[in-house]
């Protein structure tokens, strides 16, 4: 007999697809496996025992004589004899006889076959392997897209997700979460309806109402720290989680082959069914026990007419009624299953269930063959795609983004991180992170915190622990802020400094910061931003004193006047696009630094030269050619530090004498061949930077700067110095490298204050020893080719290596 498991492999596939089998394909397997036992067993009765039996039938005799003599003998053997007498030697047996058909065993073989194959009806004969096919082709169906590979392929991928999803300890512990934070809510509920029935009650129903009030939230509040606690190693495996399900969904959501392949097997099994129904109810009542048989074959048996008898007939045909019932009832099922496919569009999925029931209202909705997925897996257990729902939440990958964060960025490995800034702050810099630790709210220390390309910062409450916070730095850094971390930077935020690639990167929060001080802006603004779209509530900035924007705006926004009541310096650094329109400086009245860098400005502002207030200019990287208004300057009694740097000034204008109140003064990178003796009038300059000109001599009257401690003309065409510049007694630094000098003055050994010389790159063959007189002056200030520092004195040598 043939065993039902050797069909297995029709049906066979993983264990864990079951969870992608609703009731209808688990019933409709149970009734496969029935009708195919069915089959089974009819196709072992047809090997097994004889398929039909047949007899010859008797017809009237002939008159000819073989026929009469043939008759005389029948009737001579029917005459009955006397039976023999017993004896005790011989007993009587009675033979038992029936009619004579003159058959041997071979013929009636022979004449069960012709029956058989010529009389039976096709039905009759192969019932069973027809219920046995087409119970294999249901098999098939039901079971095709399990195999396909262009469907095969997804659903493992999907089944795999699945399981680690729902079995992930990060499921729990989010649920879990969302659970406690619901019974919170819920409890509020009740304790807020206690209230209204207590205020309806009396005193004494007031103070049992109250106490119950604070006993109740503490029965739901979930401890977070013992809530399905997660190690660094499942944490890390719940990230690659997220990751995994984020690209299968957008693989899985740009087709429906898996929709359109159920359907259509299921379409194919409601045809089929349809079919077997149709001639199975035609044909069932062929199934005759007796049959009447009719073959020419007389002439080798000597009979032509058979009566047979189908032996499987009586057995068969109560089977085939079974099978038809087994049939009516999977067509049936199949026709709901269609019903339930076309009822509703599968091709969508909507989470509201889960999002209402679990609180994570950033679960999105999905389509095509995932949504499809999902509407079987709730027929299946509506919990997988509940569980499987927090790996779809942006929040819930958040917190263990966060959570991840937290372990690995713990306090002590922060505290190693601390360091310095220009400001003199401690600081701790933050690039690269997946978002902001916790961790970082218990270094009360810190007074700057510089976070940079880091996506999606949340600030939260706990930032108030920070009570030395002063300085934040965003650079490309998208954050949102609690409203209770909002009110603690508006009271203690003195700095920000935002760069950004993206202007939604901007802040809105920044303008309600009324203590910030220092505000820097770097980044790319659009023209119609910088006419004050975006910068327009700088005004509410009350206490800020510094300003700076580094972008490209092509003028000042109006936002930036309307604190100019209070801004003390305004920094504009422009990629080159050129800044118009300056009339709006002429309200900054209060303004004391300004600095407009690579703005493309051909002449000096004549806006500036309102400035009463002024004390500092830089005017670097501009297109400055001529600099005849800078007599305007005079008026600026404040004015202290000018910088015309990194333009294309020919010549210095001999009303620069007039500039009496400058202290540092840096006319670097420029095309000056000549140095005017009227700039030495400047008797006040402290700091003067000639470096990268075409200076080919330098006054005498140099002497007169009795205050100078800084003197450049680096990279310059000078062959001789003066010995005039050695009464700048005060000289700390002197960089006279990358020149045509040949020879270094002893008297500069006058300079008791030098502690830095650059000499490197002239045509100098030794070095002064009064250079040894120079007390400050040690090795590591003193830039020159090593093979001339050994010209120099070994006791001089010796002195400047000591420290």
């Amino acid at each position: 007999m043939i065993p039902v498991t050797e069909f297995r492999q029709f049906s066979e596939q993983q264990p864990a697809f079951r969870v992608l089998k609703p009731w209808w394909d688990v019933f409709t397997d149970y009734l496969s496996v029935a009708m195919l036992m069915i089959g089974v067993f009819g196709c072992t009765l047809q090997v097994m025992q004889d398929k039909i039996i047949c007899l010859p039938k008797r017809v009237q005799p002939s008159q000819n004589h073989s026929s009469v003599s043939n008759v005389s003998q029948a009737v001579a053997s029917t005459i009955p004899l006397p039976p023999p007498k017993p004896s005790p030697t011989n007993p009587v047996t009675v033979e038992m006889k029936g009619l004579k058909t003159d058959l041997d065993l071979q013929q009636y073989s022979f004449i069960n076959q012709m029956c058989y194959e010529r009389a039976l009806h096709w039905y009759a004969k192969y019932f069973p392997y027809l219920v046995l096919i087409h119970t294999l082709v249901f098999m098939l169906c039901s079971n095709f897209w399990f195999k396909f590979p262009g469907s095969s392929s997804k659903i493992e991928h999907f089944i795999s997700i699945l399981g680690k999803c729902f079995d992930s300890p990060w499921t729990t512990r989010a649920l879990s979460e969302v659970s406690g934070e619901d019974s919170e809510e819920k409890d509020n509920r009740k304790n807020n309806v206690s209230r209204s029935n207590t205020t309806q009650s009396g005193p004494e129903g007031s103070l049992v109402t109250s106490q119950s009030l604070k006993s109740i939230p503490e029965k739901f509040v979930v401890d977070k720290s013992t809530a399905g606690a997660l190690d660094k190693k499942e944490g890390e495996q719940a990230k690659a989680l997220f990751e995994k399900v984020k690209k299968f969904r957008l693989h899985v959501e740009e087709g429906d082959i898996l929709y359109a392949m159920y359907v259509r097997q299921m379409v194919l099994k409601v045809i089929k069914f349809l079919i077997i129904i149709a001639y199975n109810s035609a044909l069932v009542s062929k199934v005759q026990f007796t049959v009447d048989c009719n073959v020419d074959i007389q002439d080798m048996t000597g009979y032509k007419n058979f009566s047979c008898n189908h032996t499987m007939a009586h057995l068969f045909s109560k089977l085939s009624f079974c099978y038809l019932c087994f049939v009516s009832i999977y067509g049936l099922t199949c026709l709901y299953t269609l019903y339930w496919l076309f009822y509703r569009s599968l091709r969508e999925y909507s989470f509201e269930y889960v999002r209402q029931e679990t609180g994570i209202d950033d679960i999105p909705d999905v389509k095509n063959d995932f949504a499809f997925m999902l509407h079987m897996i709730d027929q299946y257990d509506p919990l997988y795609s509940k569980r499987f729902a927090v790996f779809l939440s942006e929040v819930s990958e958040n917190k263990l983004k966060q959570l991840n964060l937290n372990n690995e960025w713990t306090p002590d490995k922060l505290r190693q991180k601390l360091q310095t800034n220009a400001h003199n702050r401690l600081e701790l810099p933050l690039i690269m992170l997946s978002g902001l630790p916790d961790t970082v709210f218990e270094i009360t220390e810190l007074q700057s915190l510089k976070l940079e390309i880091i996506k999606n910062v949340m600030i939260p409450a706990t930032i108030a622990q920070l009570d030395n916070l002063q300085e934040l730095s965003l650079h490309q850094c998208s954050v949102k802020i609690h409203s209770a971390a909002l009110s603690f930077l508006k009271e203690n935020l003195k700095v920000l400094s935002v760069k950004f690639d993206d202007m939604r990167e901007l802040p809105p929060w920044m303008y309600g910061l009324r203590n910030l001080e220092e505000l820097y802006l770097v980044g790319s603004l659009s023209h119609d931003i910088s006419r004050n779209v975006t910068l327009e509530s700088l005004r509410d900035l009350k206490s800020l004193k510094i300003l700076s924007i580094k972008s490209n705006v092509s003028k000042i926004p109006q936002a930036v006047v309307d604190v100019s009541s209070h801004l003390q310096k305004m920094c504009i650094h422009n990629d080159g696009t050129k800044l118009v329109m300056l009339n709006n400086l002429k309200k900054m009245t209060n303004l004391t630094e300004l600095e407009l860098v690579h703005c493309d400005l051909e002449r000096i502002p004549h806006a500036v030269f309102s400035l009463l207030s002024l004390q500092e200019l830089d005017l670097k990287e501009n297109n400055l050619k001529s600099i005849e208004e800078i007599v305007s300057f005079q008026h600026l009694r404040k004015l202290t530090v000018l910088k015309l740097w990194h333009n294309s000034i020919a010549y210095i204008p001999e009303h620069i004498k007039k500039l009496t109140s400058l202290e540092r003064l840096s006319f670097s990178h420029n095309k000056i061949e000549v140095l005017p003796s009227h700039l030495f009038l400047c008797n006040k300059i402290r700091y003067l930077d000639l470096s990268y000109n075409d200076i080919r001599f330098i006054p005498p009257e140099i002497g007169v700067l009795q205050s100078l401690q800084y003197f450049s003309i680096t990279c310059n065409k000078v062959e001789s110095l003066p010995d005039e510049l050695y009464f700048c007694k005060k000289l700390k630094t002197l960089k006279i490298g990358k020149n045509s000098l040949s020879v270094l003055s002893p008297k500069i050994g006058n300079l008791q204050f030098l502690s830095y010389l650059d000499v490197k790159g002239n045509h100098f063959e030794i070095l002064p020893p009064e250079l040894g007189d120079c007390r400050a002056l040690k090795r590591a200030g003193l830039v020159v080719e090593d093979a001339l520092f050994e010209t120099l004195p070994s006791d001089v040598r010796e002195q400047m290596k000591t420290e």
